[in-house]
């Protein structure tokens, strides 16, 4: 059979009519929606089987070697500081172990005074240590007393005199200070603090006239400190006796850390605060409640003590336990090295 017989026999099978020889093609009507007629396939799988063009790569896709460069270059920079903070930490940890620190570091602070604020700045602000003592302060009343003052970085949150209000509970309440003591062990603190408040209130008068209220600073151990008139005259000679041998208010931030016995010195503290309204308040920093974090701050306490005067790892919730004061308030940040409270006599009822 000839070939062209053979592909005319394949039509007749698809029942697709065969042109003969001469004839014409009829041309398909416009609107007409008739459809030639498909060859059947042999495999009904490859019914309407199309090839499609690979998906191309989108540009925005593409990582551009200028990219990875930098990605590359971050990440090696990143590992030559971190293993440059381990060198150092080792190092450091090498040297601490090598270290005698007394537990008495206070007298490092005659020598840091003059720049600790400069030191302290930055890391108060990232950790924002200000709000935290503006909040604290603010619970400050009465005859007030701050032990470890250091360069009055609490002065500036004071209400230095006393006013009437309504507390959170629409029961009367007075506000502010009346007399408010700042002492630290350094005299140099000392000095500096004073500095401070002559520059925040420059027309204040001994007497207190101008803010109704009465400022004294002194150099005096917390664990010795007692209740004291302040000066009726402004050359400060003639002190008036206390009315009563209490304080309303002991206020302490970040010293506990470098007090020789900080147990013994809030037992005191107790003994001179008003038995039934007073509150001792403190803010501190020290352990954390992190294994890992405690470990670093042990390994390098000996070497932090002995330059900046402060054992930064102290547990300061179990010198509250020890004290025993009565904790009214605890509160704790920055994974738990930061500690607050608010304490008072232990087993006296609230005043109503």
């Amino acid at each position: 059979m000839s070939a062209s017989r053979v592909g005319r026999a394949s039509l007749a099978k698809a029942k697709v009519p065969v042109p003969r020889a001469g004839s014409r093609i009829p041309a398909k009507k416009p609107g007409s929606q008739s459809q030639p007629a498909l060859l059947k396939r042999t495999n009904p799988h490859l019914v309407n089987l199309k090839t499609e063009p690979p998906a191309s790569t989108s540009a925005s896709s593409r990582v551009s070697p200028k990219s990875l460069a930098f990605f590359g270059v971050g990440v090696l920079l990143v590992g030559i500081y971190s293993g440059s903070l381990y060198a150092t930490y080792k190092q450091e940890v090498k040297e601490a172990r090598t270290l005698q620190v007394p537990d008495d570091v206070s007298d490092r602070y005659n020598d840091t005074a003059t720049v600790y604020d400069s030191e302290v700045d930055m890391s108060e602000r990232l950790m924002r240590m200000g709000k935290r003592r503006k909040e604290l302060i603010k619970l400050a009343h009465g005859d007030v007393l701050e032990i470890s003052c250091g360069t009055g970085r609490n002065m500036e949150y004071y209400e230095f005199g006393q006013r009437r209000g309504i507390d959170e509970k629409g029961r009367a309440k007075i506000y502010g200070c009346r007399t408010v003591t700042f002492i630290d062990l350094s005299p140099q603190m000392v000095d500096i603090a004073r500095q401070k408040f002559e520059q925040l209130y420059p027309n204040y008068e001994k007497n207190g006239r101008s803010l109704a209220a009465a400022v004294l600073f002194r150099v005096e151990d917390a664990k010795d400190v007692q209740p004291v008139g302040l000066s009726s005259e402004k050359n400060g000679t003639a002190p008036i006796p206390p009315s009563r041998p209490y304080f309303d208010t002991i206020v302490q931030t970040m010293g506990i850390c470098s007090m020789p016995d900080p147990i013994a010195t809030l037992r005191h503290l107790g003994t001179i605060t008003e038995p039934q309204n007073g509150r001792i308040l403190l803010l501190e920093h020290g352990r954390s409640y992190y294994d890992w974090l405690n470990r670093i701050l042990d390994n390098l306490a000996p070497a932090h003590a002995d330059k900046h005067g402060c054992w930064w790892n102290r547990d300061i919730g179990e010198i509250v336990r020890q004290s025993g004061l009565e904790v009214v308030e605890e509160k704790r940040w920055h994974l738990g090295t930061t500690w607050r409270y608010v304490l008072r006599v232990k087993g006296e009822a609230e005043g109503k």
